[in-house]
Formats: structure tokens, sequence, C-alpha cells
């Protein structure tokens, strides 16, 4: 299972704005991007020269690294939406929500995406019944979700409930935090999916 293993914090300089990587550090005071709001490196402060394509590529390589999808798979996410009827660019964000490392984060059951990555991939959830272990795995709407009876009081898992009045819930699923289960009622539309990501500048890029 690849993944990106180095510093997150250096990601969301590079794309100057907060991708929340890293949870509740992301808040604070701590985050990299509060100290040092420009690109790392040598030239990281240096005057960048930002033509159309470095627009477009930008764009792209930040809605990648919010759902923390390498670039293989994140092409082949684009390929399948751009087969689909509809919009292109909202056929690949509904594609990237429907991930279940995804569908954990939103539902607050982890406090970042790589942490809802770990949990599943540790086999932490059923889906339906059936455990799943791969955070790429797509729900569908009817879809049940349920953290293992075994993993419901883990204090990970627990601390990030605690937490998640700082954010907002989403409305294409049911969340029983009691239960620690989540109802896929629908998949998100453009309008329910709040991720700061203008998709159709990575349909412009992948369309050269």
């Amino acid at each position: 299972m690849a993944r990106y293993t180095g510093p997150v914090c250096k990601l969301c300089r590079r794309e100057r704005t907060k991708l929340f990587l890293k949870g509740a550090r992301c808040e604070s005071s701590k985050c990299a991007i509060e100290r040092k709001p420009y690109p790392p490196g040598e030239h990281g402060r240096g005057r960048i020269r930002e033509t159309q394509y470095l627009i477009q590529l930008r764009e792209k390589q930040k809605a990648r690294r919010i759902y923390g999808v390498l670039e293989k798979q994140f092409r082949g996410y684009y390929k399948e939406a751009a087969r689909q009827k509809g919009i292109t660019g909202e056929n690949l964000l509904r594609i990237l929500e429907s991930r279940l490392d995804n569908v954990v984060y939103r539902a607050h059951f982890a406090e970042s995406r790589s942490q809802a990555r770990q949990l599943v991939s540790h086999g932490h959830f059923r889906v339906n019944g059936r455990r799943v272990t791969i955070p790429s795995y797509r729900v569908k709407p009817g879809d049940v979700v349920a953290i293992l009876d075994r993993s419901r009081q883990m204090i990970v898992v627990q601390h990030a409930v605690d937490t998640a009045g700082q954010r907002s819930g989403v409305e294409w699923m049911d969340v029983d935090t009691d239960a620690r289960k989540i109802t896929i009622t629908s998949l998100p539309n453009r309008v329910q999916i709040d991720t700061q990501v203008q998709e159709q500048l990575i349909v412009e890029l992948y369309s050269k």
C-alpha cells in the first residue's frame, strides 16, 4: 500500500494553504504555515512566475494531498470520472469523497484522513458487517460502516469524537456517535463537498 511518508507540514507550505493533514495541530499556533507562510526550500521566499500551467498543477497537487492519494491512483480516478455522465470535476470529487478513509474522517471518528487511513488498514471497521482493510474502498448509498466492538473505546477514536465540535458534519451520511456507526444515505453533490479545490483547473490540466 503506497503512501506519502515525508513531512506533511511541508505540503501545506508548498500549497500555501492549510490542508488539515495533522488534525488539531493545524488549528493551533504550532501549524507550520502560521509560522512560515511561504514554500519550503532555498528559494521559497523568491518570486514565482505563476503561469496557467503552474496554477492548474498546484490545484491538482492540492487535491491529491488533501485526500492522501498518489499520482497514479489520482489519474485513475480522473479517467473514471471522465467516463461517467455529468461534470467530470464533480464526479472526481465525488469519487474521492466516497473513499472509506474519507468517510471515517468525515464522520469524526478520526482527526485526520491519514489517521482514518491507518484505522481502516488496521482492520477496525466493518462495511455491511464485513471487515474492510482497504482505505480506498468506495462506499455506496445504503452502506453501513461500523467500528468493531473491541475498537469502540479506542483513545484515538474517543478523542476524535470529543473534539468533533470544531468540524462540521456532512449531509450525505447519518452518524450514530454512540453506536460508532455511519449510514451512507447518498453520494455527495458539489454543494455538499466543502473541500476548497477548483476542480475545473484539474480537468483543464488533464485535458491537455
